[in-house]
């Protein structure tokens, strides 16, 4: 039996794909600038400049939206761990994904309306979304308006932390978008959870319907 939920609404399905779009843009723009060659540009300097500065007011702005949405909705709830076991579980979790899901395992927790995050996903959404991207997004607006930024710290330059941080945390966010593009894939089928990111509708296959060493152990929306 194939079980259908309603998972995401239009607006959280809007803001992904959107977010997805801007961050791509900003990392390729953000390589071009920093890895900046003229004999072997990726985007052309001050086109990636222009492009760069662009994207980046648009995604703090979208990013301003999926604050508010999060309060208006509720759906900040998503987002947090959640008692008893955090730890225990995220243990459990990390173990299917590096051993489990390479063995047929079922998936050790159950996507519902209630819970659409297993506790590692939620632990590693928040960290991303309520303090990665915050740093990243503060410290790129200070980049865009120095006027702002602090003449020394530390007997440095004002702009030297302001810089650092911002490739770090930009290296963070490229490293957890390959990991949540690859995450996607581990589905019942390949393409299932981007579906489900299209559509709204999670799909989960009860076992039986499932065959002996199918893929029916990822029933998240594990990206």
């Amino acid at each position: 039996m194939t079980e259908r939920i309603y998972l995401l609404p239009l607006w959280i399905r809007l803001w992904h794909w959107s977010n997805a779009l801007l961050i791509i843009t900003l990392s390729v723009t953000g390589f071009s600038l920093h890895f900046a060659d003229p004999k072997l540009p990726l985007v052309e300097f001050s086109l990636a400049a222009r492009l760069h500065q662009v994207a980046g007011i648009a995604l703090v702005a979208l990013y301003a939206f999926f604050v508010v949405a999060n309060l208006v909705t509720g759906n900040w709830w998503q987002y947090i761990p959640k008692p008893p076991g955090i730890i225990e579980r995220c243990w459990v979790q990390a173990k299917w994904y590096m051993f489990g899901i390479f063995r047929g395992e079922p998936h050790p927790y159950r996507v519902s309306e209630e819970t659409n995050f297993n506790a590692l996903q939620a632990l590693s959404y928040w960290f991303i979304m309520y303090m990665v991207m915050p740093l990243m997004l503060l410290s790129g607006l200070l980049f865009l308006f120095p006027e702002f930024a602090p003449d020394r710290v530390f007997g440095f330059d004002g702009l030297l932390p302001v810089a650092v941080v911002h490739y770090l945390t930009g290296a963070v966010i490229v490293m957890f978008m390959i990991a949540h593009i690859y995450l996607g894939t581990t589905g019942t089928t390949a393409t299932s959870m981007f579906k489900t990111m299209i559509n709204g509708w999670h799909e989960h296959v009860g076992p039986e319907e499932s065959r002996h060493g199918d893929r029916r152990h990822a029933d998240r929306r594990g990206s």
